[in-house]
């Protein structure tokens, strides 16, 4: 992965810009993931980066690895405590009803031998789901669709997809699973990632707007999207 995709590096933690279309964890038929990158993504340090958390193969943006075992298990607290801020940007098929919200469901899993698995709402409890919560407002309407922040104050498993799709009756374009899949991708970027550190300084990531949106009309993102990507191929260890 060249240097240009990295968004924060020290000795610590390591942020990088995910493309979409690549998988966080090996994928069973052996196709390319993350850890065909790891080597690449060393810095002058024996051991391969890990992952602290996960966004889903189509979504791009800010993703947090850690460069050594304490790190991590600091670095995996914070997303455990939720003290970890993010934010998403996505273009959806429609317009809220609202400007700005917040969405609370519990979800869970179902799975079917037609369609496969997927996330839902679990209304009477019977899938033992687990609470999230979104807050969420417009940036910009366009054609009939929407470009919204996502701010998740939960991580559950297709969270977003499935609040902008039930929550707000407005599924995040190209998502196969909760509405149509669409040429470009899916629209689901990660703009921004905050984890705080006792006594250090935090670890921050913006990822710039995708060529994607752009090519969908919304290459603008009006509150965070003009970041530039730091290259830091030749950064020290730190």
């Amino acid at each position: 992965m060249h240097g240009e995709r990295v968004l924060f590096l020290d000795g610590e933690a390591l942020i990088i810009d995910k493309p979409t279309g690549l998988p966080v964890d090996p994928p069973r038929d052996g196709s390319l993931s993350l850890e065909n990158h790891l080597e690449s993504l060393k810095f002058g340090f024996q051991r391969w980066p890990k992952p602290v958390h996960r966004l889903d193969r189509d979504t791009s943006g800010c993703l947090l690895l850690s460069r050594n075992p304490k790190a991590h298990a600091r670095l995996q607290q914070a997303f455990e405590q939720g003290l970890v801020t993010k934010r998403y940007v996505a273009l959806l098929e429609g317009v809220p009803a609202e400007e700005s919200g917040r969405i609370e469901m519990v979800l869970g899993k179902v799975s079917t031998a037609e369609t496969g698995w997927r996330m839902v709402e679990d209304v009477d409890g019977s899938l033992k789901g687990k609470a999230s919560r979104t807050a969420w407002r417009v940036l910009s309407v366009k054609d009939g669709r929407s470009l919204v922040e996502f701010m998740p104050e939960t991580g559950r498993t297709h969270q977003i997809r499935v609040h902008a799709a039930s929550g707000l009756g407005a599924p995040v374009v190209g998502d196969g699973v909760y509405g149509t899949a669409d040429k470009l991708g899916m629209m689901l970027h990660a703009q921004k990632l905050i984890v705080p550190r006792a006594g250090k300084p935090d670890v921050v990531g913006e990822a710039p707007m995708p060529e994607r949106f752009a090519a969908a009309g919304f290459g603008e993102d009006p509150v965070g999207g003009s970041t530039e990507v730091v290259d830091l191929a030749s950064h020290s260890q730190g």
